[in-house]
């Protein structure tokens, strides 16, 4: 994406956005509270207009795709997603296939296989038929992600999908992101976890990109006291980051 702006509201939201995202790269897009983070994962999802600049997908703008082939490409995961309380783990997943389904054509091996893998990378086999409304929260992220997975695309957009999730549950999805053959964006607010799992990290503040890179370049202790306004100790050991902050 080049130049992207967005205004909502009267207010600049985004502002001069320009990224690329690697193939099968996890991004992580980080950033105080308004900084733009969920609008920015709306817009690259092809949910919001925008007021100036291109996203382009493998070449190709993104607007000029119809809606069924950007199904195809991207897959796009909200913080809340609303679902019939009767519906089963399964059905859930089964609706990743809609775009892949011609109105002349019924069910075939190629959705059947797609759900299954995405049922058993999602370690959803032993709950695949428990109702919407008996599942943790752990579990519906684990469930809407299925169902992305389903929709076999190349890129997959995650918004906060660690949000009010205990740390044990935080820790299990990501490990299981960290194992999806794709490019994922996933917006996150725990630093840690940001350095442990994403492969580079976008630091956004006031709608504008002010760093991006690997962690190394990104979660320093002057970039995180100019985003957060707090200072921090960065150590890495063995390939594990710990993020501390300091009492104010």
């Amino acid at each position: 994406m080049t130049g992207l702006e967005v205004t909502l509201q009267s207010q600049r939201v985004l502002n001069g956005i320009d990224l690329t995202l690697g193939a099968g790269q996890i991004v992580g897009l980080l950033g105080p509270n308004g900084s733009g983070k969920s609008t920015l994962l709306r817009c690259l999802a092809g949910l919001l207009p925008r007021q100036a600049g291109h996203i382009t997908l493998n070449g190709t703008s993104l607007d000029t795709l119809p809606l069924r082939t950007r199904a195809k490409q991207l897959a796009f995961v909200p913080q809340h997603s609303e679902v019939d309380d009767d519906l089963s783990v399964e059905q859930i997943v089964r609706l990743g296939r809609t775009p892949h389904r011609q109105r002349l054509f019924g069910w075939n091996g190629g959705d059947e296989q797609a759900v299954e893998e995405a049922i058993a990378r999602m370690k959803l086999s032993c709950i695949r038929k428990r109702a919407w409304k008996q599942l943790s929260g752990g579990e519906r992220q684990r469930s809407q992600i299925a169902r992305a997975l389903a929709q076999q695309p190349k890129i997959m957009i995650l918004d906060e999908p660690t949000n009010h999730l205990d740390i044990q549950y935080q820790l299990e999805l990501l490990s299981l992101i960290a194992t999806l053959p794709m490019t994922v964006v996933i917006a996150l607010h725990d630093l840690n976890l940001a350095a442990n799992y994403c492969h580079r990290l976008v630091l956004l503040k006031q709608g504008k990109v002010i760093a991006n890179g690997s962690p190394e370049t990104v979660l320093t202790p002057a970039m995180i006291e100019k985003a957060w306004c707090v200072k921090a100790s960065v150590q890495r050991e063995d390939d594990t980051w710990t993020i501390r902050y300091s009492k104010q």
